[in-house]
C-alpha cells in the first residue's frame, strides 16, 4: 500500500549504503521532503557510470558539481568537459543565503561552503594546460575513422603508417601525415609502390581532403607534441582531496568533430595505460562530459561503435563515465543502456513529440508504486530529480523523487584575475604549455627533397656547359653567318687566285 510510511521503509532500505558514499539530497514524497531521508550515492558502484539529464535550467550543472564534490572529498580524481563555461565556481568557496539555508534545512544537513582544488585544461585556446596527441599515438585504424573512411582508404592509411614506421618517419601533427600523404603521390611514388603496392591517387586525394576538414575544426593546435599523460589526471592536494580537472571548452561547441576525436583518444588513451583493477570500493577517476551530444552529433556509425565499446570495457579499469545532457534520448541506446546511475530532472511537453518522447523515458526507470513516473519527470521543479542507482550489490534502487542538496562551492563562475591566479600555481603549466617542434616526417621529407636537388644541381650545370657553345660557334652556326661567311671566302679567294695570275685563265 502506498502511505507516507511504506515510503519510508522502502527508502530507506533502497539507499542503505555500507561502504563509502557521498550525499545527493532528501527523499521527496506528495511533494513534500522528508527531512532525514537521505539519498546518497555508492562510491562502489560509481565506475559503472550514470547520466544527468534534464531541460533547460532545471539544475542539471549543480548537480554535476554536487556529485563532483563530493567525489573530491572522498580522494576521488574527476575530469570535467565545461562546455558552457560554468563550472570553474568549484574552485571557490560558496556563500549562504535563505534559499540555500531552507534548502538544507528540508534534507536535514548542514551547508559547508568549500573550495576545491582545481586544475584548468585547454583543448584550444582557452586558458589552461595544453592537451595534445601526436598522430602515432592514435593509430591508423582511430584515425580512419575519425576521418570516416571506407575499407580502401582505411587500408592506405595502415599501409602509410607502416610505410612511415619502417623509414624512420615520426608522425607528430596533422602537417607530417598530408606531407606523407603527397610524398608517397608525388617524389616517392616509385619507390613507394615497388615495396608496398600501388595506391589511388583519388583515395590519396579523400583522405587530404578529409584532414583538411578536421584541420578547420582547429585539429592541427592538439595533434603534436607534448602529448597529455593521462595519469596526470590521477593528482590529489596536500589534504588528500581529489584534484578536479576541468577542460574549458567554450569554444568548442561548433567543433563537434574535434570535441568527439578528443574524447574518443582520450578514452582509449585511458582503457589502453590504466591497469585492470575490478570492482572497487571507491573508483579511480571519474569523467563527467556536459553537453554530451556534442560527442553523438556527427559521429559515425564505426564511431559510435568504438565509444560503446569502451564504455562496456573501461569501468574495469576503475574509471565512471558520467553524461550531462537535455534529453536521454541524445544518448544511442547502446550507450544508454550502459549508465547505472540516472539523475533525471524535469522534462518538458510543449508537443505531441515531446509527449511521447517523456512516455518512453519514463519506461526507462524502476516501477513504482509511489510516483507515475510519466507525470513525475513533468512535474519537478528546479534543483529536484529522479534518481535511481545501483546499490554496492549492483541492483537498481528504488525511483525516488529527490530535493538535491546545494553545492558547497560558489555557484557562479570566476573572474579572469581568480583563472589567471589558479593557472600561476599550476604544476602542469610549464610541462604541456612549452612548444615543441621536433624533427618529424615534414622536416625529414623535405631536407630529402632539398639534398636530392642539390645532388642533382652539378650534372646540370656540368652538362649545361659541355653544351653551351660559344660567341664564335654561335655565330657560325647561324644560317645567314654562313651564307655570309661563303660569300665572303669565295670573293677573297677570288682575289687571291687573280693576284696570282691564276684566276683568267679558269675564267
Amino acid at each position: 500500500m502506498a502511505t507516507k510510511d511504506n515510503f519510508t521503509e522502502q527508502i530507506r532500505a533502497g539507499y542503505e549504503v555500507r561502504g563509502e558514499s557521498l550525499l545527493l539530497g532528501g527523499a521527496i514524497y506528495n511533494r513534500e521532503c522528508i527531512t532525514g531521508l537521505h539519498i546518497s550515492l555508492p562510491l562502489k558502484t560509481m565506475n559503472r557510470h550514470g547520466l544527468i539529464a534534464g531541460a533547460t535550467g532545471t539544475g542539471k550543472t549543480k548537480t554535476l558539481q554536487v556529485i563532483a564534490e563530493g567525489l573530491s572529498s572522498k580522494s576521488v580524481p574527476t575530469l570535467l568537459m565545461d562546455i558552457k563555461g560554468d563550472l570553474s565556481g568549484i574552485a571557490a568557496a560558496g556563500t549562504t543565503n535563505e534559499k540555500i539555508n531552507e534548502r538544507m534545512s528540508r534534507i536535514g544537513a548542514e551547508f559547508k561552503p568549500e573550495s576545491f582544488p582545481v586544475e584548468f585544461l585547454s583543448l584550444s585556446e582557452e586558458k589552461g594546460s595544453k592537451l595534445r596527441a601526436t598522430v602515432s599515438e592514435f593509430g591508423p585504424v582511430l584515425i580512419s575513422r575519425i576521418l570516416e573512411l571506407n575499407d580502401t582508404q582505411s587500408g592506405i592509411v595502415s599501409v602509410i603508417f607502416k610505410f612511415c614506421d619502417d623509414n624512420q618517419l615520426p608522425l607528430l601533427d596533422l602537417k607530417d601525415f598530408k606531407s606523407v600523404l603527397q610524398f608517397v603521390l608525388n617524389e616517392g611514388k616509385e619507390k613507394f609502390e615497388s615495396e608496398y603496392g600501388r595506391i589511388s591517387s583519388s583515395s590519396i586525394g579523400i583522405i587530404t581532403r578529409k584532414i583538411i576538414e578536421l584541420e578547420q575544426q582547429g585539429a592541427d593546435s592538439f595533434f603534436g607534441e607534448r602529448s597529455f599523460d593521462v595519469q596526470d589526471l590521477l593528482k590529489f592536494d596536500d589534504q588528500g582531496r581529489g584534484i578536479m580537472s576541468i577542460i574549458r571548452l567554450t569554444d568548442i561547441q561548433a567543433k563537434p568533430k574535434l570535441f568527439s576525436t578528443f574524447m574518443l583518444c582520450l578514452l582509449a588513451e585511458i582503457y589502453q595505460t590504466f591497469p585492470e583493477e575490478g570492482d572497487l570500493d571507491i573508483p579511480k577517476l571519474v569523467i563527467f562530459i556536459d553537453e554530451a551530444h556534442l560527442i553523438f552529433k556527427e559521429a559515425s556509425s564505426t564511431l559510435l561503435d568504438q565509444i560503446e565499446t569502451i564504455i562496456k570495457l573501461i569501468r574495469s579499469k576503475g574509471v565512471g563515465i558520467f553524461f550531462c545532457t537535455q534529453n536521454p534520448t541524445d544518448i544511442p541506446d547502446a550507450v544508454l543502456s550502459q549508465l547505472g546511475m540516472k539523475v533525471q530532472h524535469a522534462l518538458r511537453a510543449f508537443t505531441a513529440k515531446d509527449s511521447k518522447e517523456i512516455k518512453l523515458i519514463s519506461e526507462n526507470f524502476p516501477v513504482t508504486e509511489f510516483y507515475k513516473t510519466e507525470d513525475l519527470l513533468t512535474s519537478l521543479g528546479t534543483g529536484e530529480a529522479a534518481v535511481t542507482v545501483l546499490n554496492e550489490k549492483g541492483k537498481p534502487t528504488p525511483l525516488v523523487a529527490t530535493l538535491l542538496r546545494a553545492p558547497y562551492s560558489r555557484m557562479d563562475i570566476l573572474s579572469e584575475s581568480e583563472i589567471d591566479n589558479i593557472i600561476s600555481k599550476s604544476k602542469l603549466i610549464s610541462k604541456y604549455n612549452e612548444s615543441i617542434d621536433r624533427e618529424s616526417a615534414y622536416e625529414i621529407l623535405q631536407n630529402k627533397l632539398s639534398d636530392e636537388q642539390q645532388q642533382q644541381q652539378p650534372q646540370v650545370t656540368q652538362k649545361s656547359k659541355s653544351n653551351e657553345k660559344s660567341t664564335f660557334e654561335k655565330i657560325l652556326s647561324n644560317t645567314t653567318t654562313r651564307q655570309v661567311g661563303r660569300t665572303l671566302v669565295r670573293e677573297i679567294t677570288r682575289g687571291l687566285l687573280g693576284a696570282l695570275g691564276l684566276g683568267r685563265g679558269r675564267r
